[in-house]
């Protein structure tokens, strides 16, 4: 089983085994926080080249601080800037930002995707009525018994999505 930080009575503590960092192509970026050098740093400090598209794209996801965004909004936000990328190079930039650690992906319903520019261990409110994920802001969050992985498996991550509606 991989190290996942447990209190005394099993209860998960952390939500990701390893952080972006140990996913990292051997060094740390070095942020000066210009967007577009920050960007180009995250890109390299992660083995990606930073083509124009992966630049232009870095840039709207991570100039404006922590966000949940789906490849459609991001979409949207680059057609709006005049970003001539397709819907499917977005995709493509996003899966490979989220393997290269720089973003996480969050499934609601296992219909929608989101792309979390926060990476550290923590876990979402699902706005149902808005269709807003937002992170919750409690770190000591804890799990209760995680099952019994079965054999030739291990916990990757754990995503806690706790759904929330307008009351009636």
């Amino acid at each position: 089983m991989p190290d996942v930080d447990t209190n005394d009575n099993g209860s998960v503590l952390n939500a990701d085994v390893a952080g972006p960092a140990a996913r990292y192509a051997g060094r740390q970026p070095a942020l000066t926080g210009c967007p577009w050098h920050d960007v180009n740093e995250m890109l390299q400090a992660a083995g990606l080249r930073p083509t124009r598209q992966r630049m232009a794209l870095g840039w709207l996801l991570f100039g404006k601080g922590a966000r949940h965004l789906t490849a459609e909004m991001l979409y949207e936000e680059a057609t709006l800037a005049k970003v001539p990328v397709s819907l499917a190079t977005v995709y493509n930039t996003l899966n490979q930002l989220t393997d290269a650690g720089l973003l996480r992906q969050v499934s609601v319903d296992g219909t929608k995707t989101y792309f979390d520019t926060n990476v550290s261990a923590h876990h979402h409110f699902y706005l149902e009525n808005n269709h807003e994920l937002v992170d919750i802001p409690d770190p000591n969050l804890v799990l209760q018994k995680m099952p019994e992985v079965p054999e030739g498996y291990e916990i990757a991550r754990v995503d806690m999505v706790v759904r929330l509606r307008k009351k009636r």
